[in-house]
């Protein structure tokens, strides 16, 4: 089984403080739900949600939407990104988990069709990492084998997943998609302020 973390803790200071996870997204979902009905939709059998900074929130937001989600509380958040993936990590290593897909939540986009594209790549191959890519761009979200937690755990947190990523990425876990969405950040309010012409682009 492969489960789903959703990195939704961040005091958001690019976005002047308001929370990412709760910038609505449509008329339907704000940014972290929108991420948790893509897993869903992708049969996604576990998703996990890491909150911290409003947490409270992030969690009544997942609840109302009425996914299947849990959220978990990251008391540390404040200490960084790398602090909630390891939140999430101890939230779904459990039997039965051979990997995770990696979601952060300023990236609202990727399609169902990419998070499916990514875990029939990593059942086919069985590569440590397999990741959405695009001519040189890497793109959301990730898949971690289970074969690595040890080496998250073990991470510099001031480099956090990235030094894991890159020694581990290979040709064999490169999943080319056609998904711009995969590709799309939303860190600031000009690019938030851009987003209904980003999915109307992308809708065409």
């Amino acid at each position: 089984m492969v489960s789903a973390i959703v990195l939704a803790a961040g005091l958001s200071t690019r976005m002047g403080g308001q929370p990412k996870g709760l910038l609505q997204f449509d008329d339907r979902d704000v940014f972290v739900t929108r991420i948790v009905r893509t897993m869903r939709e992708a049969d996604v059998a576990e998703v996990v949600v890491v909150a911290g900074h409003e947490g409270e929130r992030v969690a009544e937001a997942v609840a109302r939407s009425g996914l299947l989600a849990r959220v978990v509380l990251n008391a540390s958040y404040r200490e960084g990104q790398f602090s909630s993936l390891l939140a999430g990590l101890d939230a779904v290593d459990h039997p039965g988990v051979s990997g995770v897909l990696l979601s952060l939540v300023d990236a609202p986009l990727f399609a169902a069709a990419t998070v499916q594209a990514v875990i029939q790549r990593f059942e086919a191959v069985g590569a440590p990492v397999v990741r959405p890519v695009r001519g040189d761009e890497h793109g959301h979200p990730v898949l971690l084998a289970r074969t690595l937690f040890a080496s998250l755990r073990a991470a510099d947190p001031t480099r956090g997943a990235k030094s894991v990523v890159r020694a581990h990425a290979s040709e064999a876990g490169d999943v080319q998609v056609d998904d711009d969405g995969a590709f799309i950040d939303i860190d600031t309010p000009e690019e938030y302020a851009a987003l209904p012409d980003v999915i109307g682009r992308l809708r065409r």
